[in-house]
């Protein structure tokens, strides 16, 4: 069936409320367009929270101490909570979170590129610490000042979180860094591994951007994905620096007239391979959230039916 027309009276109040800076909120008209591009957006962002702890979670009983051990836990946990907050955001949008889980499993879904990369050693969960939530730092921040208040006051308290994962990761690599040989060069063959699909984190180029114009203007996005890229290169280049590891593109340099770290052309034939369903751990990740959500049925169902008991108890009080 056509999409029946939105009246323009409410179109223009929306546009002229997302130009004033005001937040919307689930009550508030808005465009099925805008409704569209946040679930997406955001059932994106909740699934790579939740597919996000599997290269992570696989590290915990092999951390090399028991402080290492409950820090891994700690932050698998907070990535966890992450998929939840912005879960029930997405619900917010009218849209059932069962529903967006289906469409993860089936692999109708996407989520992050980077999580399906394997993490072959202990230095892996330095370089994620520090490489791949800080990166979701940079685009992170951004998105608490996003249009929408669920999602932006979701994010305030993930960004605290997240800054927290990179400080642990971060550190993990400075003992890597001032360690033995041997741990140096696993330091260094993790950051030659993680970096590039770091940088792809943030989505295509701007000119190769299908939605970012769009989720630009309804102020959802507030940089365009090569303005959070150089920030986020800015940003590590200094902190590789101070660790003594060497960024692996030889083409970085500093240009003084701009004030940036300038980096070599991305490799996205990569990147695109990866959202297809390619990478290195695609069926990996998604057999092991398959095998989750079958062996999680029962705890559902008797979370479902403890809740349609409460219902039955306060309806037969109220009666």
């Amino acid at each position: 069936m056509p999409v029946p027309a939105e009246d323009p009276a409410l179109l223009a109040a929306f546009e002229a409320r997302i130009a004033a800076g005001e937040s919307i909120e689930p009550k508030d008209w808005m465009p099925e367009r805008y409704r569209k591009q946040l679930t997406r957006m955001m059932s994106q962002h909740a699934h790579s929270e939740i597919v996000g702890m599997l290269p992570e979670g696989n590290w915990i009983t092999r951390a090399p101490s028991l402080r290492r051990k409950l820090s891994l836990i700690a932050k698998v946990q907070d990535e966890a909570g992450h998929g939840l907050y912005i879960y029930c955001g997405t619900e917010t949008l009218g849209v059932d979170r069962k529903e967006l889980v289906e469409q993860l499993i089936d692999g109708r879904a996407k989520y992050s590129s980077i999580f399906n990369y394997p993490t072959l050693a202990w230095a892996d969960m330095g370089v994620i610490g520090w490489l791949v939530d800080g990166a979701a730092i940079v685009n992170q921040t951004v998105l608490a000042k996003a249009s929408y208040g669920p999602y932006a006051r979701a994010m305030v308290r993930i960004c605290k979180e997240e800054n927290f994962h990179k400080r642990q990761g971060y550190e993990i690599c400075t003992v890597l860094a001032n360690g033995t040989p041997a741990q140096k060069a696993m330091l260094q063959d993790a950051v030659n591994r993680f970096w590039w699909p770091a940088l792809m984190m943030f989505g295509p180029s701007d000119t190769n951007s299908p939605n970012s114009a769009e989720l630009l203007r309804w102020r959802v996005k507030r940089k365009t994905n090569d303005e959070l890229r150089q920030r986020f290169v800015n940003l590590t280049v200094p902190q590789a620096i101070a660790l003594g590891i060497t960024l692996p593109d030889p083409d970085l340099h500093f240009d003084e007239s701009t004030g940036n770290w300038e980096f070599g052309e991305i490799e996205w034939s990569e990147f695109h391979e990866v959202l297809k369903g390619n990478g290195p751990c695609n069926q990996e990740r998604m057999a092991a959230r398959r095998a989750a959500h079958e062996n999680g049925e029962w705890v559902r169902a008797a979370a479902s039916a403890h809740a349609e008991k409460q219902r039955a108890r306060r309806d037969t009080a109220a009666a």
